[in-house]
């Protein structure tokens, strides 16, 4: 774990020292319900994310995420997220951007204390409010999951949970 996030850092380090542009720093909350019979699963996710411009296109940084999880008749559980991300953006006017976002990094979850990767593609929308500080909507993606915990077997997931998710968020351009 350590030395993937010194990794990361040094990553994002060398990439903010080797160009010029603006440090984006941004974070979304999020919530989604599922249910399935008699179950039902809430997560309250907060996700901050910083990342460097290196292109009027192209943003590349690093993650995180701690979503809160309540699954009836289960409990509730806590997961981490560290990792990278990397963002094509395509402006609209002036006022409206669209972006993508490809994350991929580790987590861990208190449920079993299982481990394991994340990757998700995540499409989403952008408003220009005032000089780089914005809004950021989404409504779902793609996403995929694997853990492994020490009573549990490995459980992979991959999810298409537009429509399912919605996601708030605020950034901010700072030019260097």
């Amino acid at each position: 774990m350590k030395k993937l996030l010194l990794a990361v850092v040094l990553f994002v380090t060398t990439i903010a020292s080797a160009q010029k542009g603006s440090v984006l720093l941004g974070g979304n909350v999020g919530f989604s319900s599922e249910k399935i019979g008699n179950t039902k699963a809430e997560d309250f996710e907060f996700s901050p994310k910083v990342g460097y411009q290196f292109t009027d296109n192209w943003t590349a940084g690093v993650e995180g995420s701690i979503v809160n999880s309540k699954i009836t008749g289960f409990g509730k559980s806590e997961t981490y997220k560290i990792g990278g991300f990397v963002r094509y953006s395509i402006p609209l006017s002036e006022t409206f951007a669209f972006y993508t976002d490809l994350g991929a990094g580790y987590q861990n979850t208190s449920l079993n204390n299982a481990k394991g990767m994340y990757a998700s593609l995540t499409p989403a929308l952008f408003i220009n409010v005032k000089r780089g500080f914005g809004l950021n909507f989404s409504i779902g993606g793609v996403n995929y999951d694997n853990l492994d915990g020490k009573n549990d077997p490995r459980q992979e997931r991959f999810g298409f949970n537009f429509g399912k998710t919605f996601n708030f968020g605020i950034s901010k351009n700072f030019d260097l």
